[in-house]
C-alpha cells in the first residue's frame, strides 16, 4: 500500500476504543454476586456465555422443577459471545460444504435442523421480549478474485443438484446492487439461513431470561475443579462448592474441567473494528439497504456487516493462534492487525475515505480439527461437554445446548442419533507441534489465496486427514 493510503488507515484508528463495541453499551447489566458457601442443585452449568444461557433456559423450559445454577468465571457474555461479530447462521456444521465434506449421508438432516434451530432462537427472542436487534436479513458471500467466483459458481450449481437449499448467485452488477465495493465480482446470497443481531445484549437477554425462569446465576464464579460425589458431582469455586445431580460444561475456548477434552480444542485470536456511524450520504454510497451480514470468499476471509445504528463492522482476516494455546487478555489488542484490517477495509470500500472508526478489539475462539462443535459425556454420564464451535457459536450453541441436555438425559433422539454428535474431531497435538502445524497451514492457506485458489501438498494432506484450520 502506498504510503499516503498506510497513513490514512492509522489515522483512521486514532481514537478507537480499545474494546468490544458491543460490551461498551450502556444497557449492560450489573453483575450479580459470586456464591459463596455450598449450594445444591438437580443440574449446574458452567460458563455464562451462549452455550451454558441456552443450556439453561432449555433446561427450565423442558422441566419448570428442575433446580437448575449457572456459575460464569467473569459477567454473562463478557467473552466470545459479546464480541463476535453478530452473525446468527443456521449452519450447525460451519457451512455446508464443511458439513457435506464430513458428514454427507447426514447433511440433509442437519440442514434441517440448523434451519429448525435459528427458528427456534428467532421465536425466543421474540418470547422472552430480548431486545437484541434481531435482523433475519441473510448474508453475501462475495467473490473478490477471479478463482473465488468460479469457485462460487461451482459450488452453487452442485447445491442445485444436491438440493441443498440453493443460494441465489448474485453477477457483479447484482451483488453491487446490494453493498457496492469496486472489489465485489459476484456472490451467493443466502436470504433465510443468517440472521443479524447485538451479540451482547442476546447474552444478556438469555441471562434475564434464565433469572425470571428461576435459574440462580453466580457471576465471578469460576468453576476450578471437578469431582465425583456420591450418586453426582461436585465443582469447588473459590468459595464454596456446588453438589448436583448433573452437569453441562459450556466453558468451550477455557480449558475443560474434563482434562482429557482439552486437547480437541485450541484458542485462535479473531480481529475487529466498529466505525462511527456513517452520514447519509456515505450510506448512500455504498448501498446496503436490506442490511445483509457479508463476507468474502477467500481462505483468510473477512466478514463484515451494518450495526443497527448504522455503523459498519470490519473483522476476521487473521487468525492468530498463541503458542501454547495460551489464553492472555494482553492479546485482545493487536495494532499490526487492526492497521492491516483499516487497509483492508479502505480497499474494499475507497468511497468510504475519511472514516473513522470507534472500536478496536479481539478475543479467543475456540476452534477444533472439524470446525463445527463436537460434544462427550464424563463421570458415567452425569456431565455433558460441548465445545469447537469455530466463530458460528451465536446460532449452533442453542443446538449444542439441547444435545446436552439429551446426553444428561439418557436420551436418542433425532439429535443424539447423529454421527456429528457420536464422533470427535481429530486432537490437536503437543506443542511444538500444534504451533508449527497451524503456522504451516496458515502459511499455505495465505499461498492458496494469492495462487488462484491452489492447495498445495500441506494442504492436501490435511484435507485427507479432515485437519482443518482456517481464518
Amino acid at each position: 500500500m502506498a504510503p499516503d493510503a498506510l497513513s490514512r488507515a492509522a489515522a483512521s484508528l486514532s481514537g478507537a476504543r480499545p474494546l468490544s463495541y458491543w460490551l461498551d453499551d450502556p444497557a449492560r447489566p450489573e453483575a450479580l454476586p459470586a456464591l459463596t458457601g455450598d449450594a445444591v442443585c438437580d443440574l449446574l452449568v458452567v460458563g455464562g456465555g451462549y452455550s451454558g444461557l441456552w443450556t439453561a433456559l432449555l433446561a427450565k423450559e423442558r422441566d419448570p422443577g428442575r433446580e437448575v445454577v449457572l456459575i460464569e468465571a467473569r459477567e454473562a457474555g463478557w467473552a466470545a459471545s459479546g464480541r463476535n461479530g453478530g452473525f446468527c447462521a443456521a449452519s450447525l456444521t460451519h457451512g455446508t460444504a464443511n458439513g457435506l465434506e464430513r458428514w454427507p449421508g447426514e447433511i440433509a438432516k442437519l440442514e434441517e435442523l440448523g434451519a429448525r434451530n435459528l427458528d427456534g432462537i428467532e421465536e425466543a427472542v421474540a418470547r422472552h421480549g430480548i431486545d437484541c436487534d434481531f435482523e433475519r436479513t441473510g448474508e453475501i458471500v462475495a467473490a473478490t478474485r477471479p478463482h473465488e467466483l468460479a469457485d462460487l459458481r461451482a459450488w452453487h450449481r452442485r447445491t442445485e443438484e444436491l438440493g441443498l437449499g440453493t443460494p441465489e448467485f448474485l453477477d457483479r452488477e447484482q451483488v453491487r446492487a446490494e453493498v457496492d465495493s469496486p472489489a465485489f465480482l459476484g456472490g451467493l446470497f443466502d436470504r433465510r439461513g443468517v440472521a443479524m443481531l447485538h451479540p451482547a445484549k442476546l447474552a444478556w437477554g438469555l441471562k434475564r431470561a434464565c433469572l425470571r425462569l428461576g435459574v440462580r446465576v453466580h457471576e465471578h464464579t469460576p468453576g476450578l475443579e471437578l469431582a465425583r460425589s456420591g450418586a453426582g458431582i461436585a465443582v469447588r469455586t473459590p468459595y464454596g462448592r456446588v453438589f448436583a445431580r448433573r452437569a453441562a460444561l459450556g466453558t468451550n475456548v477455557f480449558p475443560s474441567l474434563v482434562a482429557r477434552l482439552r486437547p480437541y480444542t485450541v484458542p485462535v485470536y479473531d480481529y475487529a473494528l466498529m466505525t462511527e456511524p456513517l452520514s447519509a450520504g456515505q450510506l448512500a454510497s455504498v448501498g446496503w439497504r436490506n442490511r445483509q451480514g457479508m463476507s468474502d470468499g477467500a481462505h483468510r476471509f473477512h466478514y463484515f456487516r451494518m450495526s443497527s445504528d448504522h455503523r459498519i463492522l470490519w473483522g476476521g482476516y487473521d487468525a492468530v493462534y498463541p503458542y501454547g494455546g495460551r489464553l492472555d487478555s494482553a492479546l485482545d489488542q493487536r495494532p499490526e492487525t487492526f492497521l492491516k484490517l483499516a487497509q483492508h477495509f479502505f480497499e474494499y470500500f475507497p468511497q468510504l475515505s475519511g472514516v473513522r472508526f470507534s472500536h478496536a478489539w479481539g478475543g479467543a475462539i475456540d476452534t477444533c480439527s472439524r470446525f463445527s462443535a463436537f460434544f462427550a459425556t464424563a463421570y458415567g454420564g452425569r456431565v455433558a461437554h460441548a465445545a469447537g464451535y469455530t466463530g458460528l457459536g451465536v446460532g449452533a450453541t442453542r443446538f449444542g445446548a439441547e444435545v446436552m441436555l439429551d446426553l444428561l438425559a439418557g436420551e436418542r433422539t433425532e439429535r443424539t442419533g447423529l454421527r456429528m454428535v457420536r464422533s470427535r474431531p481429530l486432537p490437536f497435538p503437543p506443542e511444538p507441534f500444534a504451533w508449527a502445524g497451524i503456522s504451516l497451514t496458515k502459511r499455505s492457506l495465505a499461498r492458496a489465496d494469492s495462487h488462484g485458489g491452489h492447495r498445495d501438498p500441506w494442504l492436501r494432506a490435511m484435507d485427507r486427514l479432515g485437519f482443518g484450520f482456517d481464518s
